[in-house]
């Protein structure tokens, strides 16, 4: 690294410290004020305005709640790097005892968007402030709905939000609980599954719970189905391939003395690859049709795909580790494995060169270090002093660069 480039390190650095109770006080606002996918209007709200006391007017209503802002520097048509966060909140009750706990009833920032937000609010702060020691644009897009599929990265991509300018890479951070606070976690090639959502409806024939010799019972042949489903992924995946298949639901019958005449069945499959979902979906439509059968009932299988599996970019993904290591020091640096939740930032990675990697937020000596999507899901605020000026830092870096991805 040259002195240069050093120096400007340390400028984001120094910048990044001193807005720290700043974003804290954002994010714990988005916190306290959570909004479901497609309703973040009061959110979307609170970013334009928080970007405007700054000097900043992002471009609203994408989508109908989205926002982009662009951050022109020197020779602003020289490259475009795009920056993502999400800013949807999920259906939980949130259980921390904190003040800035969640007002609304029902509704909890419980996966970490309101710090992606607040974060991405703090990288658009610093950028404005050095945006003459760099080339280029980088263009921030807020996205909504991330946690409701269809979400809202496919209707941003529509509106053109990467378009005019175009950037050639784009880049996404993510909570993780399972990371100490100040860590990064990276990933090349799949980072995230992708997402599917099985229904199972058994037929059967209706009777008395006492006669069920004149009856065709539709909640005995779900349970075969259930249990022999598990051979999909113990015995007919490659067990080095990630796969999981779980049923989690079941709704059947009436009364404790009336065998139904229908079972109905919804779960979740994740893959790493659509070849992969493919043979799951023959694999499970093979064995619960045959159960259903065999037992003289029969099942219908549907299988609707949801978020395509998340790729980064093997080149960009190197390139942001080493800056990521100059910036916070190769010690704070760590792969991991594939994670089999799903991310809708998968259709922005499918149009341009992606790197989607985790931000650590786990503190076990201060009780932080429940899960995503859990009412007990919280963060160290120690990462928001030096989250936004990362990003700021590694769109900067791959500004400089002059190719695509691999």
């Amino acid at each position: 690294m040259n002195t240069y480039m050093h120096n400007l390190k340390d400028t984001i650095q120094q910048l990044a410290k001193a807005q720290h109770e700043q974003i804290i006080a954002i994010r714990r606002h988005i916190h306290a004020h959570p909004e479901l996918s497609f309703q973040e209007h009061k959110t979307a709200q609170f970013i334009a305005t928080t970007l405007q006391e700054h000097g900043l007017a992002a471009q609203t209503g994408i989508t109908d709640t989205g926002l982009v802002l662009h951050i022109a520097g020197q020779n602003p048509t020289k490259r475009v790097i795009a920056l993502r966060a999400d800013m949807d909140a999920l259906p939980i009750q949130e259980t921390n005892k904190v003040p800035y706990k969640s007002t609304v009833n029902g509704v909890m920032h419980a996966c970490g968007h309101d710090a992606h937000t607040a974060s991405l609010i703090g990288t658009a702060i610093i950028l404005d402030k050095i945006k003459d020691a760099f080339e280029g644009t980088i263009k921030l897009i807020f996205q909504p709905a991330e946690e409701k599929s269809p979400g809202g990265a496919i209707g941003m991509i529509q509106a053109g939000v990467l378009k005019n300018p175009a950037p050639a890479a784009i880049l996404a951070q993510h909570v993780s609980g399972d990371i100490p606070a100040g860590k990064l976690g990276f990933v090349k090639g799949p980072v995230m599954a992708n997402t599917n959502e099985l229904s199972i409806t058994v037929h059967g024939k209706a009777g008395h719970a006492a006669c069920p010799h004149m009856a065709v019972d539709p909640i005995l042949i779900a349970a075969h189905i259930i249990v022999a489903l598990q051979q999909v992924v113990s015995r007919h995946i490659d067990p080095i391939t990630p796969c999981v298949l779980s049923i989690c639901k079941i709704d059947a019958g009436t009364a404790t003395n009336i065998i139904p005449e229908v079972v109905h069945l919804v779960g979740s499959v994740r893959t790493s690859n659509e070849a992969l979902r493919d043979k799951v979906k023959e694999k499970i439509t093979t064995i619960a049709t045959g159960i259903a059968a065999s037992m003289g009932g029969s099942c219908e299988v549907k299988l609707l795909e949801g978020y395509p599996a998340t790729y980064n970019d093997p080149a960009l993904t190197e390139r942001t580790i080493q800056a990521a290591e100059e910036y916070m020091g190769k010690d704070q640096i760590q792969p991991v494995d594939l994670c089999m939740a799903g991310e809708d930032f998968a259709y922005f990675a499918q149009a341009i060169p992606g790197c989607f990697y985790f931000l650590g937020v786990q503190n076990k000596s201060m009780g932080i270090d429940s899960w995503v999507h859990t009412p007990t899901f919280n963060i160290d605020e120690k990462v928001l002093a030096f989250a936004p000026g990362l990003m700021a830092w590694l769109a900067i870096q791959e500004l400089q660069h002059g190719g695509g991805g691999s």
